[in-house]
């Protein structure tokens, strides 16, 4: 099973969870003819061989942060694009911790994942840079997004 096959049931499973799931699972900004998608996640939710694949260790205090970018097409489905993704997360009160992001290419799905560590209940602020055209400045995007620790 390919990765993207594999994150791709990932988000639908999150999706049809529940509505919260749906509401947290997947969000995107549309800039231009790119969608920026992201969502995020704590790695306890990912089944073994989706983590496997994606090189990632499975934790209850750890999360993950997926994010790529599609651009529109004048016929036919969106393209995924490669981009520069630098961002941060922190606490509502705490210093800003860089996100390191890999690139992760399935066929022609393009991923950018980073992993944070997870604070109990508090809510979490991620900001992101995302340059979809190295031509173009790149466009922010930040979010705040509350995790709980699977016991």
């Amino acid at each position: 099973m390919t990765i993207r096959r594999i994150l791709g049931a990932l988000v639908a499973g999150l999706l049809l969870a529940a509505p919260l799931a749906q509401a947290q699972a997947q969000q995107f900004e549309q800039v231009g003819d790119y969608q920026i998608h992201y969502n995020a996640l704590n790695t306890s939710f990912l089944a073994p061989e989706v983590a496997a694949a994606a090189g990632i260790q499975r934790s209850r205090v750890t999360g993950m942060l997926n994010v790529s970018v599609l651009q529109e097409q004048d016929q036919g489905a969106p393209r995924a694009v490669n981009a520069r993704v630098d961002g941060q997360v922190s606490g509502l009160t705490g210093q800003p911790l860089p996100l390191r992001f890999r690139t992760v290419r399935d066929g022609d799905s393009i991923y950018h994942i980073a992993t944070f560590r997870i604070h109990e209940g508090e809510p979490m602020r991620f900001e992101l840079e995302v340059a979809p055209d190295r031509n173009a400045a790149p466009v922010d995007v930040g979010f705040i997004q509350r995790f709980y620790i699977d016991r």
